[in-house]
């Protein structure tokens, strides 16, 4: 029986096609994450292709990613809108964070180094300046880098993966609420708080810390999101 073999296609066709489809999907992402396609937003494939300057083949291969991310919702023969935030969003997600990251800054706090520590008390001085994007956007990443250091201490793989995948549904949340209203007080309190109480190496006293934090930034997104004039927030 002659066996089959199956090449990969690596012509410059296919590199480009797929070129053009993961920088589709990452501006895309970028614009949903930021909310410069706000909550909310309906649009066709031809709008955004003629944004992107692209044909709409890319286009759609990229906002079918987002839609399996849950960022994006498709409509049939109707187009396409940013996945609405809902007050049940906010809560189920913040839950979970509290029971994951509390547990991971219990562990982390028997974990982690000094130089680990160190590099937290920086990331946790962190400011920006809410009417700038680029401003907006590093802080919210060592925002991300903050969270994902202490989960990366407790030392367990699962955990980890855990909090990045809640983290990242976060972002859009955490942009949204940097923009509508200026975060740098509470968040670096938050934060030197978190790192003092690592220092003691006390499991307990670190998981209350994490979890009073994430309780800080939901009611914090929440009165940010209801407020706003231009942010999509439903039941």
């Amino acid at each position: 029986m002659q066996s089959l073999s199956v090449e990969s296609d690596t012509s410059p066709a296919r590199q480009k096609k797929i070129s053009l489809t993961e920088t589709a999907y990452l501006s895309l992402r970028a614009r949903v994450l930021s909310g410069s396609l706000r909550p909310g937003a309906e649009f066709s494939e031809l709008e955004l292709a003629d944004q992107l300057a692209m044909s709409k083949t890319p286009v759609r291969e990229a906002l079918g990613r987002l839609v399996a991310e849950g960022l994006i919702e498709a409509f049939p023969r109707r187009g396409y809108r940013v996945t609405p935030v809902t007050v049940k969003d906010i809560n189920d997600l913040f839950a979970i964070r509290a029971m994951t990251e509390g547990t991971a800054a219990a562990m982390a706090a028997l974990n982690l180094s000094a130089a680990d520590l160190d590099r937290l008390e920086a990331l946790a001085e962190a400011r920006y300046d809410p009417q700038q994007g680029e401003s907006v956007q590093s802080f919210v990443k060592a925002n991300r880098d903050f969270h994902l250091a202490i989960a990366e201490g407790a030392n367990n793989p699962r955990l980890l993966a855990l909090v990045a995948a809640h983290l990242d549904e976060c972002t859009r949340l955490f942009y949204l609420g940097a923009v509508s209203r200026d975060v740098n007080p509470e968040t670096s309190a938050d934060h030197r708080r978190i790192v003092d109480v690592l220092r003691l190496r006390d499991p307990d006293i670190a998981r209350a810390a994490m979890v009073e934090h994430s309780d800080h930034t939901q009611k914090g997104i929440l009165k940010a999101l209801i407020s706003s004039d231009t942010t999509s927030l439903t039941l």
